[in-house]
């Protein structure tokens, strides 16, 4: 048992000398954030000197919101009134199937006629998902058509 508690004690005598130089630095970067936080224009506070999320919420400090969280904003009866009645277009950007994909696949399906959204996004290299999205809107344009499950190009 003697040869056990002997064993221990090495090892916890080992490990606080292999501690002592962090804990060192430790003291010694804590002794300089207390120097430094009483020069101006440090824009850090000290860590001591924290104050509690419920202390700087009332201190009027700006936090990030989460994701999706509008603004708080004061609306008016002119601003509400104007808001009416210009819409305005969420999402700014090019509209839907004039990109580069769109343009791959409506010659995809030109070469391919009756090609179906899984033989064409694998061709393509990407997720069918994607190509539910754009083939709507091409077929809308008159660019290609829809027979059952395949895809042909227009007037076939």
């Amino acid at each position: 048992m003697s040869d056990f508690l002997d064993q221990k004690r090495a090892e916890i005598t080992k490990r606080l000398n292999e501690l002592k130089p962090m804990v060192e630095e430790y003291q010694r970067l804590e002794e300089a954030s207390r120097a430094l936080a009483g020069v101006t224009g440090s824009r850090l506070p000290a860590p001591t000197a924290r104050a509690s999320a419920p202390a700087a919420k009332r201190a009027g400090s700006t936090r990030r919101r989460g994701p999706g969280r509008p603004r708080k904003i004061a609306t008016t009866a002119t601003a509400s009134s104007a808001a009416a009645t210009t819409p305005k277009r969420r999402g700014g950007g090019r509209p839907k199937g004039s990109g580069l994909r769109a343009a791959q696949a409506v010659e995809l399906v030109g070469k391919n006629p009756g090609i179906t959204i899984p033989e064409l996004a694998g061709k393509m290299g990407i997720k069918q998902n994607y190509l539910y999205r754009v083939l709507p809107p091409l077929e809308k344009e008159g660019k290609i058509s829809r027979q059952g499950r395949g895809w042909f190009p227009a007037g076939s």
